[in-house]
């Protein structure tokens, strides 16, 4: 099967050999480069990714003679896999998409590969983004410096990388004054993620402004949903008939998980008011 229908084809109806196909393309050295990235950017489909591909992903991340694009490619395709690992653990076999020993090893040649100062800037920065959804204590240190850099391109994975560690909640409010689009984006995602609630006023009013970037409105959306459950619900409500079916869609989704949060907080303060009664 052509790799471009695979492509336009949602992941759950491709065909049981398609890992088997991007493992043929991966190791193919006289495949065209366009089909191999492609390959690549498909392999790492939670569908589809496992040890042996995820190892020929790393072999290509490793192999200087790869261009820039492609190791760039192979490594952000093990995100899925080392985040899920990272997440999940290796306890239920049924729910297990790498071995722990490749996991560890992916952890391990990810970090040597960053501490190469040879390897090309994009490379280095994808390396950062990609090995950091499964953190490391390697890896605090390593998003400060580029969160301090004058290199707007570093300091743009820095703010990504904060989506998924703890500690960074006044570089993301900072983040989120950018005047640079996707810096925003990220520092939103990041304040929703990690329910940065100083964050909330400056969320809610992306929300409701008209004049807000599409996709800034999306995960602002998503954002508040997090932040503050309870005042979400009625920060979102005016959009629900949307005209626009994204948005429309986006809402629903947040307005549940708000919902879910809000009863999850509610009973939290049941057990605190029942433990209360006890000293009473």
């Amino acid at each position: 099967m052509d790799l471009e229908i695979l492509k336009d084809m949602p992941p759950w109806d491709w065909p049981e050999d398609a890992g088997t196909m991007f493992l043929g393309i991966l190791g193919d050295a006289h495949a065209k480069e366009s089909d191999r990235l492609l390959a690549a950017e498909l392999a790492g489909d939670y569908t589809v990714i496992n040890d042996e591909i995820a190892e020929a992903l790393l072999a290509i991340v490793c192999r200087n003679e790869e261009t820039a694009e492609m190791r760039g490619t192979a490594a952000l395709s093990l995100g899925v896999a080392l985040e899920h690992a990272d997440t999940m653990g290796f306890e239920d076999d049924d729910d297990i998409l790498l071995s722990e020993d490749v996991y560890h090893r992916i952890q391990q040649s990810l970090h040597q590969l960053f501490l190469d100062m040879d390897i090309p800037a994009e490379v280095h920065r994808q390396i950062l983004e990609v090995s950091v959804r499964a953190p490391q204590a390697w890896h605090e240190e390593a998003v400060r410096s580029a969160y301090a850099s004058n290199d707007e391109d570093w300091r743009l994975t820095a703010v990504f990388c904060m989506r998924f560690m703890r500690g960074f909640e006044t570089q993301i409010l900072e983040a989120l004054n950018s005047d640079n689009l996707d810096m925003h984006y990220q520092a939103v995602c990041a304040a929703g993620n990690w329910g940065v609630d100083a964050a909330w006023s400056h969320i809610a009013a992306l929300v409701t402004a008209p004049q807000t970037d599409k996709d800034l409105r999306l995960a602002a959306i998503d954002a508040v949903a997090s932040i503050r459950p309870h005042a979400a619900i009625e920060v979102l409500a005016d959009l629900m008939n949307s005209d626009d079916e994204d948005i429309a869609d986006a809402v629903f989704e947040a307005l549940t998980l708000a919902e879910g949060l809000s009863e999850y907080d509610d009973d939290d303060d049941d057990d605190d008011a029942d433990d209360a009664d006890q000293y009473v």
